[in-house]
């Protein structure tokens, strides 16, 4: 099981970002890869999440169950996954908290499992690559703050469509960032 802790920064306060973060379509649209097929009034969604390596794209197929405590902005995530090829899978579980009073603190602390040929590769970087998904999405989230209308309770909390795909030379260069950050650091991701 590999374990993320990480806090964000978004340079807006909670009341503003929540209803963006509380909306499974809008955040499925800020995360890079992402797409949101399906969901059901109990909190389930389905959907699809695609990562390009140079030629090679993997993407899997799952389920997340959501549980929200709007009062205090805190959402529980339970997921599982299938690769296409349906030979690797994965699990994870994990809580997102947004805190703060001018700008937003978002943390997400959870563990995820990955089983069969992408194993070897989540185990080495599967922390660095979770951490380039959250920063490209924590960007995402600001641009969409930043456009016309998005004030709180604005109604008009509409995504984009979809975040750009997370390229490879994104992941690396995130991903490398996130290495070295934790070597000086002196603390090591298990």
């Amino acid at each position: 099981m590999i374990s993320i802790r990480e806090e964000i920064t978004i340079a807006a306060p909670p009341d503003a970002v929540w209803p963006i973060l509380s909306d499974p379509a809008v955040v499925a649209a800020c995360i890079p890869g992402a797409t949101l097929t399906k969901s059901d009034d109990k909190g389930a969604y389905q959907g699809t999440m695609r990562v390009k390596f140079g030629p090679t794209v993997a993407q899997f197929r799952g389920e997340a169950k959501l549980a929200y405590d709007h009062t205090a902005r805190r959402c529980s995530i339970e997921g599982r996954g299938i690769d296409g090829r349906g030979a690797s899978r994965a699990n994870a579980a994990g809580l997102v908290e947004a805190s703060g009073s001018d700008t937003t603190v978002l943390r997400v602390e959870g563990n995820f499992n990955v089983t069969g040929p992408l194993e070897t590769f989540a185990n080495a970087g599967g922390v660095h690559l979770a951490r380039a998904i959250l920063a490209e999405f924590a960007e995402n989230v600001a641009k969409l703050m930043a456009m016309p209308g998005m004030e709180a309770g604005s109604g008009d909390e509409t995504a984009p469509s979809s975040a750009a795909p997370l390229s490879g030379g994104k992941i690396l260069s995130r991903a490398a960032a996130s290495w070295v950050r934790e070597k000086f650091s002196g603390k090591e991701t298990k």
